[in-house]
C-alpha cells in the first residue's frame, strides 16, 4: 500500500508549515503529499489563519523535493479556468520531473463562494463544468495547439508549452456520484479517489465504475483507486477514546453526527498500531492501492514519525 500525507492546507498551513511538511514527508518515507483547495478555515475558531494557495505552495514541493509524488485533493473547478489551469499544472510537472498529479472536483463550499464572490452553480452546471473542464484541459495537454467548442469553454488553436513531463498526464477525479462522476473517472482520469465510507457501499461504487469502463471500452485496472482517510492512533484503547473525544470537539456542527454521537465520520480509521493496519490491510484487499491519512490541522514531526515507524514498515 501507498500512504501519502493529506493536509488540510487551509487550516493554519503557511510557509514555516508547509516547508516543514515537505521535509518531513520526504525524509520519513511517505510516497505522496496532498493539498485540499481552500481559502479560509472551516475546522478551526477563526479564519484568519494562514492558508497558502495550493497551486503555489506545490510548485514549491516541485521545486525542493525529490522523490515524492504530490498532488491535489482535490482542485474546485469553480475556481479556474481549465486552461489556466493546465498551463500550470504542466509547468508545475516539469519542474518536478514528472511526479505531479492533478486532482480535480466540481467544488461544494458555498461559504468559500460566497466570501470571495464566486458563483456556485446549482449541482448540474457545476457537473457540466467538470466535464468540459477536463475535456479542456486533456486538449490542452495532448494537442500542439487545443480547440474546443463547448457550452461553457472555447479554445481556438490555443498552444501550451511547456506539456507535462508525463505522458500522459497524471488526472485524478474524486469523489461518487455514480451518474456523472464515475463516468467522468471513467473516460478521463488516471485515479479515482473517494473519501471514506463503508467497505459494501465502496463495492457498489466499483462496480458502477466497471461499468461506466465497460460503455467506455476501457479496462477499469487502468484506473488507480485511492482512498482520502482521516485517523488516529493510540497507544492504547484510552488513549484512542481520548483522541476520538478531541476530534468531535474540533469538528464543525455540519461534520457532527446529526444523533450527537461520538460516532466518528464513515471510514475514518483509528485504533492502535496494530488495528490501523489491519483495516488499511482491508482497504488494501478491495483494490485500493493508495491511502491518503488526513491532518485537519499540521501536523508535528512526532505525528509522522509515529506513522513512518508503526504503519509504513507494515503495510
Amino acid at each position: 500500500m501507498k500512504l501519502g500525507v493529506m493536509i488540510e492546507s487551509q487550516e493554519g498551513v503557511g510557509w514555516t508549515e508547509w516547508k516543514n511538511i515537505v521535509r518531513w514527508t520526504e525524509e520519513l518515507g511517505f510516497e505522496s503529499l496532498w493539498r485540499s483547495d481552500h481559502f479560509f478555515s472551516f475546522f478551526g475558531p477563526s479564519r484568519n489563519i494562514d492558508s497558502l494557495d495550493t497551486l503555489v505552495a506545490q510548485t514549491y514541493t516541485a521545486a525542493i523535493s525529490h522523490r515524492i509524488r504530490f498532488g491535489t485533493l482535490v482542485l474546485s473547478m469553480t475556481f479556474r479556468h481549465p486552461a489556466i489551469l493546465a498551463r500550470m499544472a504542466a509547468a508545475i510537472d516539469q519542474l518536478s520531473g514528472g511526479r505531479f498529479i492533478l486532482g480535480v472536483g466540481a467544488g461544494w463550499n458555498q461559504t468559500e463562494h460566497d466570501a470571495y464572490g464566486i458563483i456556485l452553480p446549482p449541482v448540474k452546471q457545476r457537473m457540466d463544468n467538470l466535464e468540459e473542464s477536463l475535456q479542456v484541459i486533456k486538449a490542452m495537454f495532448e494537442s500542439e495547439s487545443a480547440n474546443f467548442q463547448g457550452k461553457i469553454y472555447k479554445l481556438s488553436g490555443a498552444p501550451m508549452n511547456p506539456k507535462p513531463a508525463q505522458k500522459p498526464m497524471s488526472i485524478l477525479v474524486g469523489g461518487s456520484g455514480e451518474q456523472r462522476t464515475l463516468r467522468m473517472v471513467a473516460r478521463y482520469a488516471n485515479e479515482w479517489n473517494t473519501v471514506g465510507g463503508n467497505v459494501e457501499t465502496y463495492r457498489h461504487k466499483v462496480e458502477v465504475l466497471e461499468q461506466h469502463c465497460e460503455r467506455e471500452k476501457r479496462d477499469p485496472k487502468t484506473i488507480e483507486r485511492s482512498l482520502m482517510a482521516s485517523y488516529i492512533l493510540g497507544k492504547d484503547q484510552a488513549d484512542v477514546d481520548r483522541q476520538v473525544d478531541a476530534m468531535m470537539e474540533r469538528m464543525p456542527p455540519r461534520f457532527r453526527p446529526e444523533d450527537g454521537s461520538r460516532r466518528l465520520p464513515m471510514g475514518t480509521m483509528a485504533g492502535t498500531a496494530p488495528q490501523v493496519i489491519e483495516q488499511i490491510k482491508a482497504w488494501e484487499a478491495e483494490g485500493v492501492s493508495r491511502i491518503m491519512l488526513q491532518y485537519q490541522r499540521p501536523p508535528t514531526r512526532e505525528m509522522l514519525e509515529q506513522v513512518a515507524k508503526d504503519i509504513l514498515p507494515k503495510v
